[in-house]
Parts: structure tokens; C-alpha cells; sequence
């Protein structure tokens, strides 16, 4: 149901779009499905991630509110045109076909789903099962892990996902192992990462699953998972990577994690339509996942064993095509060194300000366009709902507040492809008014 490469790029010599500099606007009229600018031939990433012309082109693809500017784009990242309007297309087409849909092509439609998935992952589509999203993905993968015996122990971090360390918590139960939490060091370098999570291992010599977030969900910190992963392997430690940030957002295949297990969101950075997202188990590991509440529609060899849904809208599996196709057009490396570019932009006018902590490195390898702040002694969360609140109600900029880092809470800044230079410079001079207001 998604448009080719070829039709989105097709016709891009006709296409009359103004260039004149502000946001994208919600326009109230149907939109008509125009194709996202072509990438220049000859055009490094991040040389075109400089261009404002370019990008404004693009954001055109979105229908954003002007009302506020939006940099709280982590917990949903809504769909461009092509496939807000495909996703539409396909709501009514399930409701038209109903019963007859779901009974007869949707297995084979989501097949193909499977395969584009898995061809952009680097993965085949025997290692790749759909899901209603990323938490769905995840609860699956813990609760399914059958490897832990009464008295071994699992692990994850501070800066993990709230719903994935729930479910590590459910493993005491339902397991009869212990948890244990470890704490990321804050100011992260690559090297104390590594060494703090090789001393957690070597400290818990019961763990025997660990939960590692690629790009967490409260700082944007990304950490150094294959190599984390090979460490823990050499321990006996099995991993969990949750990559529902990441996917999309930074340029990667499946093989650059090392991963046995991972589980992802395409609602997120890849512009599919809410509840869509992904689990992949490796090849030859599939056994150590057991089957979702004895499911028997698929044999216990087929991975989608591992996730029984029930009737669900299929109409968000249906777009995921039409998203991908908008990925592929802009392309991997284009994306992350655009939204790396904007993260910097803010960043770099802002880090000289006593008693203001950034809480991702300048190792441009540790962060995407997610990054998190905090106020030198701000750190609960009614402070940092202050902070949040102030940045609307005074200058239009929607931020979100983050618990969990274990030195405090802090506020998430994520910008978007729809994002312009102009509004991270207003964030930047926003948080000089911050700070000069909410300094202790």
C-alpha cells in the first residue's frame, strides 16, 4: 500500500513550493500528497543538513500547529503528508472491507510489511515480528525470556525505559530472580560507560539478562552497544537492546548492535502511523523466547508465535510502507546529520552558561537530536515542570520533563525533521532566560 521510491521522487521538475522562510503551518484544507524534495546528487549529509531551503521543503511535508514550537517530538513523531494521507486511505479501506480484508490479503500484505522492515533493519524477515509498538515488542521479549532459573538475577540502568524496567521488575515473580539497577555515569564518556557497565557485570556475577537502551528515552545518551553487548556475552549475560529511539533517528542496521533480541518503534523516528512497531529475535535464538500466552495460530518455529495481538487496526501495519518509502528518500545518514545539527545548534549557544548541565557528551557518536538539561540544583520534578511550563507559557517552546536519571530530573529537548534553525535559536536564548530566572 506504500508509494515506491520511484513514484515519490517522480515529477519533483513540476513541483511549485514556496520557499519563504517560518514553520510549517496546519492548513485546515486536504492536503495533497506531495513527495519530499529530492537529496542533491553530490551533496554530503552533513553539508545538506546546513541547508535551511532544503529543510523547509521538507518540513512543508508536515502539517505542524503554529501555535507553539514543538520540541517534544520523542514520544510520538507524527507521519508527513504522504503518509498521514496513505494511513487514511487505508483506515477506510478497513472499514469497507472489514471481516473480508483481515480474512483474506492482510497476512500477505503484512508479510511484505515484514520483508521492507527487515530489509531496511538488515535482517531477514524470519528474524522480525510486528507489534502494536514498541512497549508490546518489549513486554514480549522480557516476559518470553525462558533462560532464567530461581536465583539468577537481571539488571538494567537509571536511564532505561520505564515500561521495559516494569517488566524487568515482573521477572522477580514470574521468574524468581532478583533485579538489580545500575546507575549510568553522569557526565557520560564512552569510556566510563564501558567501565561502569563492565563493573556492574563483574559486581553481579548472577545477572543472566541484561536491558540496554541504544538512545534512551530521558537523556538521548547513546551508548556503545556493541561493544556492551560483547562484554556481557563474554560474562554469560544475555541482552535486551531497546532501539525504539534510535531506529530512524541514527544510521544503523541490526549487525552494528550485535544484538540477539532488540524491539523497535516505528511511530517514532520512521513516521509511521501510532501503533507500529517491531521485535527481532537472531536467527538460531528463537527457542529462548517463548511463545505469547501458548499462541498457536503460528507453529513455534515462525516467529510471530511470539506475539498474539488478537483484532487489532491494521490500518498503522498498512502505512508502514508508504513511511519507509519517505525514509528511504531522504535517506539514514541524511536524517541523523540533520537532527544532529540541530541538537548542536542550541547546544553549542548555551553550554558556556554557569549552572546549566547538558547531559549528553560532545562525542558526536553519543547522542542523536535527543538531549536532555538541568538546572544546577533543580532536580524534581516540580522544578523541572517549572522549567517546562515557563518555556510554554512564556516562549511557545513544548518541552517535556524527565525522571529517572539517578542525579536528578531534567528536561527533554527532541527537535524534528519539521524543526528549523529559528527555533532551536529561540530555545537557545529561552534557555538564557531559564536559567537567569531559575538559578539557585
Amino acid at each position: 500500500m506504500g508509494m515506491s521510491r520511484r513514484q515519490m521522487v517522480a515529477g519533483l521538475g513540476g513541483l511549485a513550493v514556496s520557499l519563504a522562510p517560518g514553520p510549517a503551518l496546519l492548513d485546515p484544507r486536504p492536503a495533497a500528497a506531495e513527495p519530499p524534495p529530492a537529496v542533491p546528487q553530490g551533496v554530503g549529509p552533513d553539508r545538506l543538513a546546513l541547508d535551511e531551503d532544503f529543510w523547509r521543503a521538507v518540513a512543508r511535508q508536515y502539517r505542524v500547529s503554529p501555535d507553539f514550537v514543538n520540541l517534544e517530538n520523542g514520544y510520538y513523531g507524527i507521519m508527513p503528508e504522504p503518509v498521514r494521507l496513505a494511513y487514511h486511505r487505508n483506515v477506510d479501506h478497513l472499514n469497507e472491507q472489514s471481516s473480508r480484508l483481515l480474512r483474506t490479503s492482510y497476512k500477505a500484505q503484512a508479510d511484505r510489511v515484514r520483508e521492507r522492515v527487515a530489509t531496511v533493519l538488515g535482517a531477514s524477515a524470519q528474524e522480525i515480528a510486528l507489534t502494536r509498538g514498541g512497549t508490546e515488542a518489549l513486554q514480549n521479549l522480557i516476559g518470553g525470556y525462558n533462560r532464567l532459573r530461581p536465583g539468577d538475577a537481571v539488571m538494567y540502568a537509571d536511564l532505561d525505559y520505564h515500561s521495559a524496567r516494569y517488566a524487568m521488575n515482573w521477572l522477580r515473580d514470574r521468574r524468581g530472580v532478583s533485579v538489580e539497577r545500575m546507575v549510568v555515569p553522569e557526565p557520560a564518556t564512552r569510556q566510563a560507560v564501558l567501565d561502569a557497565y563492565a563493573t556492574a557485570l563483574r559486581d553481579h556475577p548472577k545477572v543472566k539478562l541484561l536491558l540496554l537502551s541504544h538512545m534512551n528515552n530521558r537523556t538521548g545518551l547513546v551508548l556503545p552497544v556493541r561493544e556492551i553487548t560483547a562484554m556481557a556475552r563474554d560474562s554469560g549475560v544475555d541482552v535486551i537492546v531497546d532501539a525504539a529511539h534510535s531506529w530512524g533517528q541514527l544510521d544503523f542496521t541490526i549487525g552494528d548492535l550485535g544484538a540477539d533480541f532488540a524491539f523497535f518503534s516505528l511511530h517514532k523516528w520512521m513516521g509511521a502511523p501510532l501503533g507500529s512497531g517491531f521485535l527481532y529475535i537472531r536467527a538460531g535464538r528463537l527457542a529462548d523466547i517463548d511463545p505469547a500466552f501458548a499462541d498457536e495460530t503460528y507453529p513455534g518455529d515462525d516467529i510471530r508465535s511470539r506475539v498474539h495481538s488478537g483484532t487489532m487496526d491494521v490500518a498503522p501495519i498498512l502505512t508502514v510502507g508508504t513511511a519507509l518509502d519517505f525514509h528511504e528518500v531522504l535517506g539514514g545518514p541524511v536524517k541523523q546529520s540533520r537532527l544532529r545539527f540541530l541538537r548542536d545548534r542550541w547546544v553549542h549557544q548555551v553550554r558556556d552558561i554557569p549552572d546549566l548541565e547538558i547531559l549528553t557528551p560532545e562525542d558526536p557518536a553519543m547522542y542523536g537530536t535527543m538531549t536532555a538539561f538541568r538546572i544546577t540544583g533543580r532536580t524534581s520534578e516540580a522544578d523541572n515542570v517549572a522549567l517546562t511550563d515557563h518555556l510554554f507559557e512564556h516562549h511557545r517552546i513544548f518541552t517535556v520533563r524527565r525522571g529517572g536519571p539517578a542525579r536528578g530530573d531534567c528536561v527533554r529537548v527532541t527537535p524534528a525533521l519539521f524543526t528549523s534553525r529559528d527555533d532551536v535559536d529561540l530555545l537557545a536564548a529561552a534557555v538564557r532566560d531559564l536559567v537567569r530566572r531559575f538559578r539557585r
